[in-house]
């Protein structure tokens, strides 16, 4: 009986899935997986006739990450699910590398693998995200030699792009929140455990090489950064209690005036600001007062060392230093 079901949204990754097919089956030959299309135009799950084992499940559009991976998680009927984006190739002994990480941690909501960028593969891509009192989310290691990363550690949050989860969780927790549509929606869904008590956790024992931007097609694009601004903000909204927002709030305008002034001189400043006046419109809204996450007594040392958590991260991204 398999433990772990794969999960991959799709939306127009003909460049890019039957290479991460192929590298599954290559690496697990009996591996459970679902293919969760988003309404590609592309022909790119025409390829899945060459993987009978996958099942597909077809969406009527792009109806965004968060909603096709729920989707997916849904389907499942396993005790673990392995979310893992299109545009990957995993390495050999990564599922059970995923599974054997998990099983070592049993207050573990997710572990987030070693994840190298496809065509320079001594260098990290993500190895587990920070967010910290900034208001910014951070991939660990991003761009910098593998060899830091070989620890294994706990992380804020796991990358969604090639991360396992225990499914029982999401049913506690709540699945990802389809509002933020893609972007950030890993953040979310890790705060959110962590508030509850649980962990997010790194291995670099499971390595998978990531094209980076393979739906999106750049690192910064309008798509892109209007979502990503906008979630930034519904985050701090969305899972802080009022009396935090204020405790941070002279490090959130700092790093907020920072990003502004980088996507000003990127020829972005006036998208950025317009997700940022979103992500408020969308705390403020009804949507956004029935996702809130509400204040509980019980969970007080959790949000303490979520603090904490935020203040060491701050100088660890300011300082250059996340190992």
């Amino acid at each position: 009986m398999k433990k772990t079901t794969i999960v991959i949204p799709n939306y127009n990754g003909i460049n890019f899935i039957e290479g991460c097919l192929r590298s599954i089956f290559a690496d697990d030959a009996e591996a459970k997986v679902i293919v969760v299309d988003n309404g590609s135009s592309d022909g790119s799950t025409k390829c899945l006739k060459d993987f009978p084992k996958v099942e597909l499940i077809e969406l009527w559009d792009n109806t965004g990450f968060s909603h096709a991976v729920n989707v997916g998680i849904q389907a499942a009927d396993t005790e673990y699910v392995l979310l893992l984006n299109n545009d990957t190739e995993v390495a050999a002994g990564f599922l059970a590398a995923m599974e054997k990480a998990l099983d070592r941690h049993p207050k573990a909501f997710s572990v987030s693998s070693q994840m190298r960028n496809l065509y320079r593969r001594d260098e990290m891509d993500n190895a587990g995200d920070l967010y910290t009192a900034l208001g910014w989310a951070r991939a660990r290691g991003g761009g910098k030699d593998f060899t830091p990363y070989q620890r294994e550690k706990k992380v804020f949050s796991a990358c969604a792009g090639a991360a396992i989860y225990r499914k029982a969780i999401f049913e506690e927790i709540g699945y990802f929140d389809e509002t933020h549509f893609a972007y950030l929606e890993d953040v979310d869904v890790g705060y959110r455990a962590r508030i509850c008590g649980y962990e997010n956790w790194y291995t670099p024992d499971a390595v998978v090489y990531h094209a980076g931007s393979g739906s999106s097609g750049s690192k910064y694009n309008a798509f892109k950064i209007n979502l990503s601004s906008r979630n930034s903000i519904y985050i701090i909204g969305k899972n802080m209690p009022l009396l935090q927002i204020l405790i941070n709030l002279p490090f959130f305008l700092i790093g907020f005036l920072l990003k502004i002034l980088f996507f000003v001189k990127n020829g972005f400043g006036l998208l950025y600001i317009k997700g940022l006046g979103k992500g408020f419109g969308l705390s403020f809204s009804e949507t956004g007062k029935e996702k809130h996450v509400p204040f509980e007594a019980r969970h007080f040392l959790n949000y303490l060392r979520i603090e904490l958590e935020l203040l060491i991260n701050m100088f660890r991204v300011l300082f250059g230093c996340d190992f």
